[in-house]
């Protein structure tokens, strides 16, 4: 998966590659047949690991990523955009996902609505206040996901 990332989007997350070390973890909800399954998603530098909740729960450090993010700023001055690359582990997750979860990175990392970005902000520095819910709601108000539930829906028939 190749992807550029448009110029409002790259500012924000590029600018933002600091507050990705101030905010460098989040949530992401994966929709699956029956309900979500959440990833858990660290920064590191200009990549993005994404691992599954559970296999961070069962597994802790020793825990492998399902999906990297790398991301290629170097044409951000001169072109205004930014190169993303996808590497999957295809026993875990399809093409479509892989995407759900890039899409998800915007949608939370470069948004203009500050109750969204505030959820970044909540489950880096107030994990308690954290409220898993909100991720789907932001998830199914955005639309991210919506045909992956039908083609899971469908696979089910």
């Amino acid at each position: 998966m190749i992807q550029v990332v448009g110029h409002r989007a790259n500012d924000f997350i590029y600018s933002s590659i600091s507050l990705c070390v101030c905010f460098p973890q989040f949530l992401c909800a994966l929709p699956r047949r029956e309900g979500y399954e959440f990833f858990v998603g660290q920064w590191t530098g200009t990549e993005l690991h994404f691992t599954a909740l559970i296999n961070i729960q069962t597994r802790g450090d020793a825990a492998a990523s399902q999906l990297i993010l790398y991301h290629y700023p170097e044409l951000k001055e001169e072109k205004g955009i930014v190169l993303m690359t996808a590497e999957r582990d295809s026993t875990f997750l399809n093409v479509a996902e892989a995407q759900c979860i890039a899409n998800q990175v915007q949608l939370f990392y470069a948004t203009d609505r500050k109750e969204t970005y505030g959820l970044v902000e909540t489950f880096n520095f107030r994990p308690n206040e954290f409220k898993y819910m909100s991720v789907i709601a932001e998830l199914e108000q955005s639309g991210l996901g919506a045909e992956l539930k039908c083609v899971q829906n469908q696979d089910k028939t």
